[in-house]
């Protein structure tokens, strides 16, 4: 039985057992970090590849011919994808999210480099507070960058009652804006506005004269429609990963919005492939190309080979989902139990068990407001926190995949947390960083626990994760009897981890599950001594902190 006769998503069962194999042995909620890759696109891929000489694109070779046309195909195939006009709409083919979005900074850094005049025109930035670190890096390249702390900021200063730029650009100033959001939050899954972009492009407000739009859709494409069919109400630059659609390849791009392509073209770098002529020797001159906006754009030899099994992903998906529209109403289903279940879930005391962040204008199962993603993190029976580290290790001994720590969201974990600037400041004093297991700090959680769901995601995986929750998290009235009898003044942190000590039964669950004692363990063991390494780690930077600060 070929995928064409499977229905999505009735027989996602047989899909998964067919073109996913390895979901078997585990249950994966990281589909905000990446998807899963199919195992026919993974021999499609490599069929191609066998069948065919493709060589360097920047030749006039047949091998060299054939990879030009089939990178061309695949550019005309992703405009459709995102039903882009190919007449209002370039892509730019580039490493990543990130890269595309780097692009556009630089060009907008370099927009005015060669004025001269005394009060040369200025580059303002405006971003959300639900931007990924890569779109808040774009403020170091810009003469004033100002953060929208809530959608309402925004609509303000959409609407002309709030300016946060001191000196907008005024008649006759050459000076540009940007403003940058996302889709969709990589933090939470809450869905920003679409209608922004046209909002600004139509506005009579002197602060959005000349100013464009730069919308990350990596976080949103997973499980949405990215549609770009009416360039009067689209954002200026879009940029995205391609793996989160396919998980396969590794690759992104910008999608550019003609009418804007000029601000583009006055990056000042160059790269091999995107210029007519260069002089080294005696002089220092070069010329652009001057045909399509990508040709002046893709610097170096394209990552031609994932461009090519770019093609081969485009056949997969259609040929397994159907359409993108099939897997945000599967996804938005699955999204709405998870939330039920997780916001339900109370311990025997009546604490309720999830703190779950969400967007005040979010509602989960409605797919234009939330996407299937969860934020949240748990406390005990007595209402304390409990660490996200803790959380995490339990869930890989039980085979479950997802994602903890600061999610390269700052702006949406401290407004989610609580987390002013100060403590931020005062946390990383303290020896908090990225990735490190400090989870707690004067009462406040530094970081979250993200589910996210993707297209073969299934209700057994949420009743995996709910299910995993209530034997190790759920504290029920015998549980909640005997924990005070016999280890509420426990502090045996070398055996139980910090922020479980009222859990000590549920650790006794997992050695009977894993094979062994936490005594002979390995995977204990293992964890035992990354713990300890990490403390010592984390009290050797405290030395060292303060020891700067007293010379």
């Amino acid at each position: 039985m070929s995928n064409r006769t499977l229905k999505y998503p009735a027989d996602l069962d047989c899909i998964r057992s067919r073109e996913y194999p390895k979901l078997q042995e585990t249950t994966y909620l990281d589909h905000a970090g990446t998807t899963i890759y199919a195992n026919s696109l993974v021999l499609r891929i490599s069929e191609d590849l066998s069948s065919n000489l493709f060589g360097n694109p920047h030749s006039a070779s047949p091998s060299s011919e054939l990879s030009s046309l089939r990178v061309e195909n695949v550019r005309s195939r992703v405009l459709n994808f995102f039903k882009a006009d190919p007449n209002e709409f370039d892509v730019v083919f580039v490493a990543n999210a990130t890269a595309a979005i780097k692009l556009v900074a630089d060009a907008f850094r370099d927009y005015n480099r060669d004025v001269t005049e005394i009060q040369p025109p200025k580059f303002f930035y405006h971003y959300h507070r639900d931007c990924h670190t890569s779109l808040v890096g774009v403020r170091e390249l810009a003469t004033q960058s100002y953060c929208f702390q809530s959608n309402e900021a925004v609509e303000k200063w959409l609407a002309g009652k709030h300016n946060p730029v001191v000196d907008f650009p005024q008649a006759n100033d050459r000076s540009i804006s940007l403003f940058a959001y996302p889709a969709q939050s990589n933090m939470n899954g809450h869905r920003l506005p679409p209608g922004w972009p046209g909002q600004i492009r139509r506005s009579p407000q002197p602060e959005h004269r000349s100013c464009y739009t730069l919308l990350d859709a990596s976080a949103y494409v997973t499980t949405a429609q990215l549609d770009l069919s009416d360039s009067n109400t689209t954002p200026d630059f879009v940029a995205l990963s391609f793996y989160k659609i396919f998980g396969l390849p590794d690759l992104g791009c910008l999608l550019v919005r003609k009418d804007a392509g000029h601000i583009l073209q006055k990056r000042k770098y160059f790269g091999g492939g995107t210029v007519n002529m260069v002089i080294v020797l005696d002089n220092e001159w070069h010329a652009k190309k001057d045909g399509e906006l990508h040709e002046q754009l893709e610097d170096g030899t394209l990552a031609f080979h994932n461009i090519i099994a770019l093609d081969s992903a485009l056949d997969v998906h259609e040929n397994i989902y159907g359409s993108m529209d099939s897997i945000s109403r599967h996804t938005a289903g699955l999204a709405k139990v998870m939330y039920d279940e997780l916001a339900s879930l109370r311990h025997a005391s009546g604490v309720t068990v999830c703190e779950i962040y969400k967007d005040k204008g979010s509602i989960y199962g409605d797919s234009k407001t939330q996407g299937p993603t969860i934020a949240f993190n748990i406390r005990d029976s007595r209402g304390n926190w409990v660490g996200k580290t803790t959380f995490e290790q339990l869930a890989i001994a039980h085979n479950i995949q997802l994602r903890t720590g600061g999610l390269c969201n700052s702006g949406g974990i401290a407004a989610s947390l609580g987390l002013s600037s100060t403590e931020l400041r005062n946390n990383y004093a303290e020896g908090v960083r990225c990735g490190n297991d400090i989870d707690i700090m004067n009462g406040k959680p530094t970081g979250v626990i993200r589910a996210s769901l993707g297209a073969m995601s299934t209700l057994q995986d949420v009743e995996i994760l709910v299910s995993f929750m209530k034997t190790y998290f759920v504290e029920g009235k015998a549980q909640r009897i005997t924990a005070e009898k016999h280890a509420i003044a426990e502090k045996d942190t070398t055996m139980v981890p910090t922020g479980c000590t009222p859990f000590h039964l549920q650790w006794s669950k997992l050695s009977r599950r894993v094979s062994g004692s936490r005594g002979t363990n390995p995977w204990f063991q293992s964890w035992l001594a990354t713990r300890k390494r990490r403390k010592a780690c984390r009290r050797q930077k405290k030395l060292d902190f303060d020891e700067a600060r007293s010379i």
